[in-house]
């Protein structure tokens, strides 16, 4: 997607692609997050129809918040955003992964990823640590 620059898929196409997705009974495609060149997951968050359609406009990764009821545009509170180099859909259209070029750390604890608990030996282990202040991230505006 983002490697036509934002803004370049014609709206015929874009229905066409938006078709294509099998969005849930709540209008939601979950959609995985992957680092673009170094194949790390960084998170998992939910689609609508229209975060799909303003990511692929923009190049820009755009959420839907289910605690918020609204689209969220990764790192307009935090800065730490996501370009979109390529948008995939699986073989049966119910999730979409995203090869993203992510800037900074990409959860709201402050971790590089979201998965940083691990079950080792029966136990839940913490295997990395957050590189930032949440706070500083958010100012308490999560």
């Amino acid at each position: 997607m983002a490697t036509d620059g934002p803004a370049t898929v014609p709206d015929t196409k874009l229905s066409a692609i938006l078709d294509a997705i099998a969005f849930n009974g709540d209008g939601l495609v979950p959609a995985i997050a992957q680092q673009h060149d170094t194949g790390e997951i960084l998170m998992m968050a939910w689609m609508n129809r229209d975060a799909v359609a303003e990511t692929i406009s923009t190049a820009q990764v755009c959420y839907w918040s289910r605690s918020r009821q609204a689209l969220w545009r990764k790192g307009e509170t935090s800065g730490q955003t996501q370009a979109l180099m390529e948008l995939r859909i699986d073989c049966d259209q119910d999730t979409l992964l995203l090869l993203v070029d992510q800037t900074g750390v990409a959860c709201h604890t402050g971790t590089r990823n979201c998965f940083y608990t691990a079950v080792r030996n029966g136990d839940l282990v913490r295997i990395a640590e957050p590189l930032t202040d949440p706070d500083d991230l958010y100012s308490g505006s999560r």
